[in-house]
């Protein structure tokens, strides 16, 4: 039996790490360590909690005690972090709790795996491993060609992305320094199941569904690429299992495309199968985001020829299922748009 502390597992796509493991492994512990802010719901959960295999904790990443008692209890063999404050708008608006998860809350995190696993100087229990779940957006930007390679120097523009690019420095800094047995893996956009709609497509599927306008930031000519979140959980699933220590790897899934080309498709769906009256006049083009970086695009090579990985769920595929799966779970959808989240969305849409 394995023993996994994932942190930030109440999310969308620590949510779904969770519920991919238990699905498919009967040696798999599962320690769920979720502080609940808003973007977290236990909701996503509740195939799961009643599971021998899984447990929930109720805390923050920055809990030193909270964090060490957890290692002091479970023989913990792999932390994998997913918690982290993760909306760009959100990181412009307010730094400082960027800084404070993404940056400090890393740094416990590694500080008490460290503490835990370490039997003698610069040697660590055998089998136990740190992931560090980060983000294609450390890069920076691209032009229309090129793509990030996991050699492409660290060059970010958001304050999310600069706190992301702290945390990944300093879990290579714990490697080189204290040999400390480590992953990072850098995604690009992640979309499926219990995505909060903060995110472009649950965000632009709500607004459809409720005729409200869809903001587009720009001239929506931004490029992204789509990686659908199951594909991502099995990458993530191999890194842990067989990545060679110390080396990063980037999961992409050359899925680009241009931010108005995925509104486009929503507003077609939702035209198609629920709503003849929507249309492309419910588009509104907003105030372009600051620093809003142009293009990004991964290369998977690395992580396709090392361990075998691949995205098997294409854009065409993974789009229909997402969108089907906030159709049949309206109420979720009902549930976490509510209260906080609109005040938040009043702030940063409308008006502009």
């Amino acid at each position: 039996m394995k023993t996994y502390l994932v942190t930030g597992g109440a999310g969308f796509i620590g949510a779904n790490f969770v519920l991919y493991m238990l699905d498919r492994y009967d040696d798999v512990r599962i320690i769920n360590l979720d502080k609940l802010t808003y973007a977290g719901n236990l909701e996503n959960l509740t195939a799961v909690e009643k599971n021998p295999n899984y447990r929930f904790v109720q805390a923050d990443i920055c809990d030193k005690e909270a964090v060490s008692a957890l290692f002091r209890e479970e023989e913990i063999d792999y932390v994998v972090n997913f918690a982290a404050e993760s909306h760009v708008d959100r990181s412009i608006a307010d730094p400082q709790i960027f800084v404070k998860t993404n940056v400090m809350g890393t740094v416990n995190l590694l500080q008490c795996a460290k503490e835990a696993w370490q039997v003698g100087d610069d040697t660590y229990r055998d089998g136990v491993k740190y992931l560090q779940v980060s983000t294609d957006e450390v890069y920076g930007t691209l032009g229309e060609t090129g793509y990030f390679m996991e050699t492409t120097p660290l060059d970010p523009h958001s304050p999310y992305s600069s706190s992301k690019a702290s945390a990944d420095l300093f879990v290579k800094a714990f490697a080189d320094t204290y040999k400390f047995p480590v992953n990072i893996t850098r995604c690009s956009n992640n979309y499926g199941p219990y995505q909060f709609p903060e995110k472009l497509i649950p965000l632009i599927m709500n607004n459809t569904l409720h005729h409200k306008p869809l903001p587009v930031y720009g001239d929506g000519m931004q490029v992204r690429d789509w990686l659908y979140v199951e594909d991502h959980c099995k990458a993530i699933d191999m890194v842990i299992r067989s990545g060679v220590l110390g080396e990063v790897y980037n999961v992409g899934g050359h899925n680009e495309r241009p931010n108005i080309f995925i509104v486009k498709t929503i507003i077609s769906y939702i035209k198609e199968h629920v709503d003849p009256e929507v249309g492309e006049h419910l588009i509104t083009y907003v105030t372009d985001r600051k620093g809003h970086d142009r293009r990004y695009g991964i290369d998977p090579t690395k992580i396709k020829d090392a361990l075998g990985w691949y995205p098997e769920t294409t854009f065409e595929v993974g789009i229909k299922k997402t969108l089907k799966w906030y159709l049949e779970h309206k109420d979720w959808v009902e549930h976490v748009t509510s209260g906080a989240y609109q005040s938040y969305y009043q702030k940063m849409y409308e008006g502009k």
